[in-house]
């Protein structure tokens, strides 16, 4: 099962981690089969938050929530449950500046849509 591993530091943490920390543990999740897809994102203020509201889009500068940790990039894992994704999040090398937020994927229910589209 997919599980998605979002990376929250607050500012004064954004860099503490290197790069090369979170590459080695990136192989190793790669090495074990676990790996899926990962980046970590540039800081807050080059975000855009959009919303469409009675039609409108509205553009923000930065992030919608005012939160003291902010999204700083996020790892998609492949374990077996929610146990072993834990404890495959537990090794993110930013949880110690910060947290991780594991959430599992889940499909489309597009329900006989796909079905009624090809008939």
């Amino acid at each position: 099962m997919k599980y998605l591993c979002l990376v929250y530091l607050d500012r004064e943490n954004w860099s503490s981690c290197p790069d090369a920390v979170c590459a080695d543990y990136v192989q190793h999740l790669v090495e074990n089969g676990n790996f899926v897809a990962g980046d970590p994102l540039h800081p807050v203020e080059s975000a855009t938050t959009v919303r469409v509201r009675n039609g409108k889009t509205q553009l923000y500068d930065g992030p919608f929530a005012e939160t003291k940790e902010l999204l700083a990039g996020y790892y998609m894992l492949d374990a077996r449950d929610l146990n072993d994704a834990l404890r495959l999040a537990a090794g993110i090398p930013p949880a110690k500046y910060g947290s991780i937020e594991v959430r599992p994927v889940r499909q489309l229910d597009l329900g006989d849509t796909i079905s009624d589209s090809q008939s």
